[in-house]
């Protein structure tokens, strides 16, 4: 028996925009169906012209209807009118998440976590911590929002891999979503590896760009913020427009590097915010016949730790270059996250275990993989 232009429409509500991740009925993104015996044929209305990611809408909308039970199926790929995208773009902007530039924590956001993680130097590894640390939590079911709020120095998209920009609609932003979080940064917007020469205001502006125009899932579970090293305008910036955010505090064991971060979690405490823990990155080196090295020395973490009354959350390995991660939808490979079950993986998982169990976030089956 033939399928009917419902059961079609039906069918393709279960497909989702891979960037929205709302359906595409639910998007008016189908724009024809025509049913003839066994045969379908549909047209599907991209939010923008040549989509990176249309193979994957085609695709996905293709599956869906043979399984409804058609024989064949024709895909015909278009783009939104001008008109079309407005509309979209309202659609959106009404039902956008809550990030707010406020100092008071505003009613309605209270189910989304928002978490920064900070150091005090350069270089002790922060930025691949984070993206590993929303990678494990994304991995535990947890709708995951990560804001790279280091417009300097951004390296979230090159630990992750990613090569696309960001859908704009009618200047509203949608982030780009991979390795299941959803994710923004300075990098999508200027071409690779340029430098960012800008002075305070323009700073101001960007973050505001990153808190007011993006689309947000309104039930995201967590959003982590990295910030740029130190306790200089960025940080001090973001530390007061979400000011009940709490902080996870990124060292190496070296005596330097942990003075460097005593005065970053200063800072922290000073703007009457919390350190959720301390995070260790490069403890050691594991040989071959299990034994361990420390080429920074021991302790820094622990000391850090003790001096702000906090827990020593993780101490992640020197592991040389992480095999990578193929992203499933985007086919894109993330050089900096470990994968589950590497050993630094590993270690990963056990910090998102503790950082969920310390905030009170349960995971879920729906898990990334």
């Amino acid at each position: 028996m033939a399928l009917t232009v419902e059961e079609v429409r039906e069918a393709l509500r279960t497909v989702e925009d891979p960037e929205l991740r709302q359906s595409l009925v639910d998007l008016d993104m189908v724009k024809d169906i025509e049913v003839e015996g066994d045969t379908v044929r549909v047209v599907i209305a991209l939010t923008v012209p040549n989509c990176p990611l249309q193979g994957v809408i085609s695709e996905r909308a293709k599956e869906a209807i043979l399984a409804a039970g058609a024989k064949k199926v024709y895909v015909r790929l278009t783009a939104m009118t001008e008109a079309e995208r407005q509309a979209l773009a309202a659609k959106l902007q009404a039902s956008k998440g809550l990030v707010t530039l406020t100092p008071d924590r505003p009613p309605g956001s209270e189910k989304t976590v928002y978490l920064t993680v900070s150091s005090g130097k350069g270089g002790v590894g922060k930025s691949t911590v984070t993206a590993n640390l929303a990678y494990a939590l994304a991995r535990s079911g947890l709708k995951v929002g990560l804001i790279d709020a280091d417009i300097y120095g951004f390296s979230i998209p090159e630990i992750l891999g990613i090569r696309r920009q960001p859908t704009v609609l009618e200047k509203l932003i949608v982030p780009l979503y991979s390795f299941g979080m959803s994710v923004i940064s300075m990098g999508f917007f200027v071409p690779h590896n340029t430098p960012v020469i800008w002075r305070g205001p323009m700073l101001g502006k960007m973050l505001d760009t990153f808190f007011k125009e993006v689309h947000w899932d309104e039930d995201l579970d967590v959003l982590l913020f990295d910030l740029p090293p130190g306790t200089g305008d960025i940080p001090l910036d973001i530390s007061r427009r979400v000011s009940w955010a709490m902080d996870i505090l990124v060292t190496t064991p070296h005596p330097t590097a942990t003075r460097v971060a005593a005065r970053a979690g200063a800072m922290t405490l000073r703007l009457n915010r919390s350190i959720l823990g301390i995070v260790e990155n490069m403890s050691y080196v594991e040989c071959p016949d299990g034994t361990r090295v420390y080429p920074f020395g021991e302790g820094g973490g622990r000391d850090l730790a003790a001096h702000f009354r906090t827990e020593l959350l993780a101490q992640i390995p020197l592991a040389g270059d992480s095999p990578g991660v193929e992203d499933p939808v985007t086919g894109e490979t993330a050089p900096g996250l470990f994968p589950a079950d590497h050993p630094v993986g590993k270690v990963y998982a056990s910090l998102a275990e503790k950082v969920m169990e310390k905030l009170g976030l349960e995971p879920r089956p729906e898990a990334v993989r």
